[in-house]
């Protein structure tokens, strides 16, 4: 058994969907009502990765995405901004150039998002550029088929050398829920990411597989918990893919704070939502109207 199966066999995190299922239902009906704050709706909008990933992006495109955020920190500069701009990495140079927010971190999806099938060197390289052109913080993805064929050496062996490519940007690792389906893949692709030093486990590309879910939501939490208890190292949490209601937000931060706690929740340091439409959703219920803003 090697290093990476002895980790996963020391695990105590549930691989029972139905028990998983039954958990998120229970915490819903314990505490969501009690996060329908106006407090939380500001720290769910100040979590937002406001996405563009789009076929059609151009540097036109995403300097204008940008200008949004900028006006957004004028115009509403009682709110707090969103977390991040998340862009693919040739955009990067254009964020940097356009945003004028020192407090919105720049994201790129990097290592071949979003599918990860190429070489490692171009992987590598890609995140390289990305990173030497001002990303803070990098989003790669699992690589699923190296994963599913029980390859753990190889995947988390990838995972760690695309981190060392991110230097000092954080590096998220997508574990695309949506295509692993059960709890006990869940568990176990999000252990090896743990233990090949991301910064954050994320759910999904919200490209080809169906998106984030409550139950992976809980199944990855319960990871990271059990990865701080060994370790003492905090490590955050994304929600994203098809995540677009303020109501929705609102069940993934309920589940993340229920098992992680409050230090997890508190700020963008270790909670993010990845969205394109969900922050009009949140300050619109935050001002009490619609607003189309972004």
């Amino acid at each position: 058994m090697d290093k990476y199966q002895q980790v996963i066999a020391d695990s105590r995190v549930t691989t029972s969907d139905a028990e998983v299922a039954a958990k998120v239902q229970e915490i819903l009906d314990k505490h969501l009502a009690e996060n329908r704050t106006p407090e939380v709706l500001k720290k769910l909008f100040s979590a937002i990765d406001l996405t563009t990933l789009k076929s059609t992006d151009s540097q036109q495109s995403v300097a204008n995405f940008t200008e949004r955020v900028n006006a957004f920190a004028h115009e509403y500069a009682d709110l707090p901004n969103v977390a991040a701009i998340c862009v693919y990495p040739n955009f990067v140079p254009v964020v940097r150039t356009v945003l004028e927010c020192s407090d919105v971190d720049i994201a790129a999806v990097a290592g071949c998002f979003p599918s990860a099938q190429s070489f490692i060197e171009v992987k590598v390289a890609e995140i390289g550029l990305a990173v030497e052109a001002g990303a803070d913080e990098i989003d790669i993805v699992l690589g699923l088929g190296d994963f599913l064929d029980k390859d753990y050496e190889e995947a988390c062996d990838q995972m760690i050398e695309m981190k060392h490519s991110c230097r000092d940007s954080l590096m998220k690792v997508i574990l695309e829920t949506g295509a692993l389906k059960t709890a006990e893949n869940i568990r176990n692709a999000s252990i090896l990411a743990l233990y090949s030093e991301a910064d954050f486990l994320k759910t999904s590309t919200g490209k080809e597989y169906p998106g984030a879910s409550l139950e992976a939501t809980y199944i990855m939490c319960e990871c990271i918990k059990e990865y701080y208890e060994k370790t003492g190292r905090m490590v955050g949490f994304k929600a994203a893919g098809g995540i677009s209601t303020t109501e929705d937000a609102l069940k993934y931060y309920t589940i993340v704070k229920t098992v992680l706690g409050e230090k997890w929740v508190e700020t963008a340091e270790y909670f993010r939502l990845g969205a394109s439409r969900l922050a009009n959703s949140i300050l619109s219920d935050i001002l009490g109207k619609e607003i189309k803003f972004f």
